[in-house]
């Protein structure tokens, strides 16, 4: 498959548009200055499955061909990337097969189930999630979506930047979490299609660096997981956003689960809204680069806000 362009990210707001209206840009003059810096969060949080998530899904299910759509589809998520995919399937009238990792998080695993997916509980993790989903797909006939490598999902997240540019057109620097990379890479194409000035940064849990060592090695690399934040949580990069991450994004960031945390904190606090951890590493990333911020304009993508009790009672602790 060939990589998306800008011109594919514009095609798909205009797809996604009809069932999807663009979120909120906010800003809290608590978070500019905490940062000193002019903040905006786009809250993706607000999405009808609390994720950015759900642009892909959408753009991709509504450019199934009728006998794809028949035979349903099947992937392998932690949970943002499920519910968009059950979501989308719902809206297009589909079967819709999540293998999610033993132990997911409860609360995204029952919205995936109140969308219509079954949900198939697999493996101590999302990479053998991936890969029993792949197998399923073999033997039962499904269209498998990578949640990753898959063109549609990366043009249909990208334009959340898009939006972010279109609302604020002198934004400086975008900062967005990592988990496979389909939003870092869409956000890429996004804002170096329109000012090729902006700079985009990516964050990924320490935990879990994968993305992070093949962006820097310029080869594939795996890592461990050991993390909490589920949407950051994978061992294995996906090549396609890699691609384009190598030859757009201006850097990339590490933080740790107590920066994670730290950050929901903070939003709760000062922007009196949630996020998850992954949805949190933004601000957790910017705190951490904050010198080098200050003085411009940041837009930080919240870029979802499903945070299971848990996570909420370890954040406030």
């Amino acid at each position: 498959m060939n990589a998306p362009t800008f011109t594919d990210i514009i095609r798909a707001q205009k797809t996604i548009r009809p069932y999807l209206p663009p979120t909120p840009l906010h800003r809290y003059p608590a978070l500019d200055s905490l940062l000193g810096a002019e903040v905006y969060v786009k809250h993706e949080n607000y999405q009808p499955i609390g994720a950015f998530k759900v642009r892909g899904g959408v753009n991709f299910m509504a450019h199934l061909p009728p006998e794809a759509r028949a035979r349903g589809v099947i992937t392998a998520s932690t949970g943002n990337h499920g519910q968009s995919i059950a979501y989308a399937a719902r809206l297009f009238g589909m079967r819709a097969v999540i293998v999610a990792p033993e132990g997911a998080n409860p609360v995204k695993v029952e919205a995936m189930r109140g969308y219509g997916a079954e949900v198939v509980f697999h493996g101590a993790d999302f990479e053998a999630g991936k890969r029993h989903a792949q197998t399923l797909a073999e033997t039962q006939g499904l269209r498998f979506v990578s949640s990753g490598d898959e063109p549609l999902l990366i043009a249909g997240v990208g334009t959340h930047t898009l939006e972010v540019l279109e609302a604020e057109p002198e934004i400086d620097v975008v900062i967005v979490p990592l988990g496979g990379g389909s939003g870092v890479a869409g956000a890429c194409l996004a804002a170096k299609g329109i000012n090729p000035r902006v700079e985009v940064i990516a964050v990924q849990a320490s935990g879990a660096p994968a993305g992070y060592l093949t962006w820097r090695a310029r080869a594939w690399r795996t890592a461990a997981i050991n993390t909490l934040a589920g949407g950051l949580a994978t061992g294995e990069p996906f090549m396609m956003p890699q691609a384009i991450l190598w030859e757009h994004l201006d850097d990339f960031v590490l933080v740790d689960d107590d920066e994670l945390l730290a950050a929901m904190r903070h939003y709760l606090e000062k922007a009196k809204t949630l996020a998850e951890p992954a949805g949190a590493a933004p601000l957790a990333a910017a705190l951490r680069i904050r010198e080098r911020l200050r003085g411009k304009k940041v837009a930080l993508i919240l870029s979802g806000g499903n945070a299971s009790p848990d996570e909420l009672r370890r954040c406030l602790a």
